[in-house]
């Protein structure tokens, strides 16, 4: 959402956050947050961890990233514990969200990018998370993504989906034994989830976090694999070697990370992997 969630991405990122930095101007009302908030006069707030803009990682294209706080997994790699509380996020209305990506709306859209909604789980605050999903794409006119464990999809209504144009789905593990080890939590709700995107007909990138000795099980993979290309609407699939780079977020948050001592899948996991989703007609990287 990441949060992951998440998608493993650098944290030495600089992310902007959610709250002015002191001395700041606050962002003043834009002709495009204008259009957009048009669209719905209720004063809708979340709690924001912060936001970014990335290329690559969390979608096609450049896209504005809003990192929304709380998540109810604890994955054991997670590089974004910091997300993982609601309280660890700033009180944010969703103007000033929409206000922020507007300043990036001419250079996302020719860069053929969009806005995504991550976190921590944006689904663990389905109406804010459905308002800036709304604003984003009617408002702004960019293509929409929503970055997600499924573990709290029961709460997305229809119409959050409605205004989704990409759903990228952390499917943890195949094996349910592992999944409860990964994130504490159980593996049918993401399942469901996914069910549920596949009747509707949204478009999923499937992510699949890499671990040796924890999900790099051939029958592991295998089993997400096989239920991916069963779904019909999974356009990619992105294998993601594990890696440490927010170990040192652990640390300062007073937690242990249990996975120290694991070392990087080599290549030639990573690419056995992706084999493994490219023999079902998945397309992987």
């Amino acid at each position: 959402m990441p949060p992951t969630t998440g998608p493993v991405r650098p944290p030495d990122r600089a992310r902007r956050p959610a709250h002015p930095r002191p001395g700041a101007r606050p962002a003043g009302p834009h002709p495009a947050a204008t259009a957009a908030g048009a669209a719905s006069r209720r004063p809708v707030t979340g709690s924001v961890h912060s936001w970014d803009l990335s290329t690559g990682v969390d979608g096609p294209g450049t896209r504005f990233v809003a990192f929304l706080a709380g998540c109810p997994l604890s994955c054991l790699y997670c590089h974004n514990p910091d997300t993982w509380s609601l309280r660890r996020g700033t009180r944010t209305g969703a103007d000033q969200v929409v206000a922020e990506a507007a300043k990036y709306r001419t250079f996302i859209r020719a860069a053929g990018g969009g806005a995504t909604l991550s976190g921590g789980e944006p689904l663990l605050q389905p109406l804010f998370a459905g308002e800036l999903l709304s604003r984003f794409k009617h408002g702004l006119g960019l293509h929409t993504a929503l970055d997600t464990s499924g573990f709290v999809g029961a709460r997305a209504p229809d119409s959050l989906l409605a205004d989704t144009d990409l759903v990228l789905l952390d499917i943890k593990s195949w094996d349910r034994d592992t999944y409860r080890r990964v994130t504490g939590r159980e593996l049918a709700p993401t399942l469901a989830f996914a069910r549920r995107l596949a009747d509707l007909g949204n478009e999923v990138w499937v992510r699949f976090v890499l671990v040796p000795g924890l999900t790099d099980a051939p029958d592991n993979i295998e089993g997400v694999a096989a239920f991916a290309a069963s779904l019909g609407n999974v356009s990619r699939v992105d294998v993601l070697p594990f890696h440490k780079l927010g170990a040192a977020k652990w640390e300062a948050l007073g937690k242990r990370f249990v996975l120290a001592g694991t070392p990087s899948p080599a290549p030639e996991q990573v690419a056995a992997a992706r084999a493994r989703f490219e023999a079902h007609g998945l397309y992987a990287v």
